[in-house]
């Protein structure tokens, strides 16, 4: 919702403000449609050539995260630390048991609780390997916990390269922006023979490049990057959640103990309280044995 706000406001202040001061609007909807196209199009294959297939895909889906928002919202972490209880509650109790879950967590009875949880392949996968590791006899839970902080490490990078690849795009937008501006001027000094009126719309129409370049990456690219690089900042702190979790379980706290640990880990202003996430883990005991 603030991203078409945004969206509203820089438009509306923008070209509100150069009608107000006496701007005429048909010079530029009389050279916006090929001045776009030069700098919109250079943009894009610049985009094309600089990035890969993946990083072209991602990008794409996380331009919708600038109106989204972050994926994981408040009652997202609480399922989690009930998720994650309800695993480590089995591990305690019956390590064979917990095998049925983490080798095959889309029959699991457990994770089928949690459907927006176990549609998300990198935190099912995370939760399984981790508990899977733990079985493995570590002599120290620091090997274990190394692992997962340079897994969630490559997780981050990758999720923010749509971001960078974004700012990039922006960075070079003023630069694309004065190519057109130049071409303008060159089809001006072309016409040089015609009356001043006609002249002065000609070199209005090349300025239009250097307002759009301008414009287009420091109102729109820029804004855009800088947001889908804090809606991915936002989700990261759901895998942050994971491994706080998972590594108190590895220095043997009990489960009670490491969701505790999990729910002080969550970001202030979607974190559950005490008698909250107490409350919601009573609920699902009573509901799993019945």
């Amino acid at each position: 919702m603030t991203g078409v706000i945004g969206l509203i406001v820089v438009f509306v202040m923008v070209i509100g403000g150069y009608l107000w001061g006496g701007g005429k609007f048909s010079i530029i909807l009389g050279s916006i449609h090929y001045e776009m196209m030069i700098i919109g199009g250079s943009a894009v294959g610049a985009f094309i050539i600089a990035n890969g297939t993946h990083t072209l895909k991602t990008t794409l889906g996380d331009i919708g995260a600038v109106f989204r928002g972050p994926r994981w919202k408040g009652d997202d972490y609480a399922e989690l630390l009930i998720l994650l209880y309800e695993l480590l509650r089995v591990a305690r109790q019956s390590p064979v048991q917990l095998e049925e879950h983490i080798e095959a967590p889309e029959t699991s009875d457990i994770f089928s609780r949690f459907p927006r949880i176990l549609a998300d392949e990198e935190a099912i996968s995370l939760i399984c390997d981790t508990l899977r590791a733990a079985t493995m006899n570590y002599d120290d839970p620091h090997q274990v916990e190394e692992v997962i902080d340079k897994r969630i490490e490559t997780m981050h990078h990758h999720a923010l390269q749509s971001s960078h690849a974004l700012q990039n795009m922006a960075d070079g937008l003023p630069a694309l922006g004065i190519v057109a501006a130049v071409l303008g001027v060159i089809k001006t000094m072309g016409s040089i023979d015609q009356p001043p009126e006609v002249l002065g719309k000609m070199i209005g129409g090349a300025l239009v490049g250097t307002f759009l370049g301008v414009f287009l990456a420091y109102a729109i690219v820029g804004p855009f990057a800088t947001k889908v690089k804090h809606v991915r900042e936002e989700d990261h702190h759901f895998y942050i959640l994971i491994r706080e979790v998972l590594v108190a379980s590895l220095h043997n706290h009990a489960p009670n103990m490491c969701v505790e640990i999990g729910r002080q880990n969550t970001p202030s202003g979607i974190r559950p309280s005490f008698d909250e996430l107490d409350g919601a883990l009573r609920s699902d005991n009573a509901q799993a044995a019945a």
